[in-house]
């Protein structure tokens, strides 16, 4: 048997500093120019290869000291990819973000399809056949395991998701309209090929909500989020993840 990968220790609760307002609905997630202890991006980081054993990968979106979304990813699932295991567009991954026109703070699961049909300069962001995508199409079924997750969290624990292309006005459901998964599987073949599209599954918090917790409240909010989405992401995924704090 291999030894497990000796990975970082995650930062013990009582000492971590994220503090609330650095997730802030005007700018994004605030990252730069804060301490070890205060970067959300190392605290969950080294959370997800505590809980789950294995290294994972962070990627984002924005510049500067705010950023407008993040997310981790299984480094072994990327690397199982026999075609697009130097780019992470093609895998499941956990991500928080927080949409400033909408005054909302997402944490929960995406799955990119990317463009169906690229530019010359945008190749790397064109589907290919070993993304997870195709996974989560697939299991887009009646009856399925997928389905069942789907239902479970959205209609029982109050996540949203959303499916379809980006620049869409629609496609985004609660547990007020969950469609079938027939008509959310036809929202993802039908997205524009030219368009990026994609699926999130997650966990919203409003401004309110946010600014009413402390920090360590946000952190463990996360990271039980991430732990609620965790069969929908080995269901898309090529490996599957273990939570080692969970009992045998």
């Amino acid at each position: 048997m291999n030894p497990s990968p000796k990975l970082p220790l995650p930062t013990p609760m009582t000492a971590i500093a994220f503090q609330p307002e650095f997730l802030d609905f005007s700018r994004g997630i605030h990252v730069g120019n804060l301490e070890e202890n205060e970067r959300i991006t190392r605290i969950l980081k080294l959370a997800l290869e505590s809980r789950y054993r294995q290294g994972f990968v962070t990627e984002r979106w924005g510049r500067g000291v705010f950023w407008q979304w993040i997310a981790f990813l299984p480094r072994a699932d990327r690397e199982a990819k026999p075609i697009s295991y130097s780019v992470s567009f093609g895998c499941s991954k956990f991500f928080i973000s927080v949409e400033t026109e909408a005054k909302v703070f997402k944490c929960g699961l995406q799955v990119e399809r990317g463009y169906v049909k690229a530019s010359p300069a945008s190749r790397d962001c064109e589907l290919r056949p070993d993304w997870d995508w195709h996974r989560l199409v697939k299991g887009l079924r009646p009856g399925s395991p997928l389905e069942r997750e789907l239902r479970r969290l959205v209609l029982r624990e109050g996540f949203s998701l959303f499916a379809g292309g980006w620049e869409s006005k629609i496609g985004q459901f609660s547990r007020a309209n969950l469609p079938g998964v027939v008509k959310l599987r036809r929202l993802l073949d039908t997205a524009p090929d030219n368009h990026w599209a994609g699926f999130q599954l997650y966990y919203p918090m409003t401004e309110d909500e946010v600014r009413s917790a402390t920090g360590v409240d946000l952190v463990e909010s996360m990271l039980a989020v991430f732990s609620e989405v965790t069969p929908v992401m080995n269901l898309t995924m090529q490996i599957e993840l273990c939570d080692h704090t969970r009992p045998v």
